[in-house]
């Protein structure tokens, strides 16, 4: 049994340190090639995870070929060159492979969910997802980590989850594959709204606020989309909220206290939020579902409203039943 990990950044890194530390063989693949060199010989990604060592049994590698040989591949490239990434390794890879989506988004070319661009791709090929509270350099350090692995089937799931978990890794397993990678995606968008609240110094009540009006509307649109309410509730939905909107760890929520408080924007880490919050607004839109967080978030990014004001749009809507 091999592994490989595809997407040599924070997370990927990450992942592939953890596995490598299994009993199975584990190949991270990257592009660049001073990063593949760093973590050969240093055992460190001091361009996305600093100083943390990794596994020394961990191997990287810029040959994309070989590491599509492995029996489970984990696709952990930015979503939105997911696309592309799965044509390419689609000769590459074996006939049984498991192919394991780690990133959150929405595709915007095409507004699919990761899962159904890589059926469109692979056909009915064993495609899971794996998704919920956790930051790259926990994971990375051996820190205690819980995430939701979802498969076409529960039995798929299962046996996927035997294979990745680890002693600090623990993979809670579903067959709502909508459930886990919706979820992961519109949490990146509410982050930001979060996020543009601390920066404007809102306060610890009007966060919370937003937290759980924003897990409001993304169990409205994820229900809409045919995920189950057990599975918004648990680790790849309101857990993985909860942990984006609370940590200037998260990506999308450091972005939206930076664009609050008029920060350069360029050269930020990538924030997946950015890149899915139209689609987002637009999958709402096709089910006639209210989502003013994710709106208001849309027409900040858009310049159309500056953050001062997307609050007290929000705070002036008119009066209404919490349910």
């Amino acid at each position: 049994m091999t592994i490989a990990v595809l997407g040599s950044g924070a997370w990927g890194t990450a992942l592939a340190s953890m596995l490598a530390q299994g009993p199975e063989k584990t190949v991270l693949w990257g592009r660049d090639v001073e990063t593949v060199n760093n973590i050969n010989q240093k055992r460190q990604n001091p361009t996305y995870l600093g100083d943390i060592k990794l596994a020394d049994e961990l191997v990287a590698t810029t040959d994309l070929a070989k590491a599509c040989q492995a029996d489970t591949i984990l696709c952990v490239t930015p979503a939105q060159s997911f696309a592309g990434l799965a044509k390419t390794i689609r000769p590459l890879v074996n006939s049984n492979v498991s192919l394991v989506l780690c990133a959150k988004g929405i595709d915007r070319t095409s507004g699919k969910l990761l899962h159904k661009l890589a059926c469109d791709v692979f056909g009915p090929k064993a495609i899971a997802a794996l998704s919920g509270p956790s930051f790259a350099s926990d994971v990375a350090r051996g820190l205690p980590t819980a995430v939701s692995l979802a498969a076409v089937t529960t039995d798929e799931a299962g046996r996927l989850a035997r294979v990745l978990s680890r002693p600090r890794f623990r993979i809670y397993t579903t067959d709502d594959l909508v459930g886990v990678e919706i979820g992961g995606a519109l949490k990146n968008v509410l982050a930001l709204a979060v996020g543009i609240a601390r920066g404007l110094q809102l306060g610890a009540s009007a966060e919370a606020a937003l937290i759980a009006r924003s897990f409001a509307e993304l169990s409205r649109v994820a229900q809409a989309q045919g995920a189950r309410n057990s599975t918004l509730a648990g680790l790849s939905g309101l857990g993985d909220l909860v942990l984006s909107c609370s940590s200037p760890q998260s990506r999308n929520f450091s972005y939206g206290t930076a664009l609050a408080v008029g920060d350069d924007l360029t050269n930020r880490p990538l924030a997946e939020g950015v890149h899915s919050a139209e689609m987002a607004l637009n999958i709402a839109r096709q089910s006639d579902i209210d989502v003013p967080i994710i709106s208001a978030v849309v027409d900040v990014l858009a310049g159309d409203i500056k953050p001062a004001d997307a609050v007290s749009r929000l705070l002036e809507r008119p009066l209404k039943g919490e349910v």
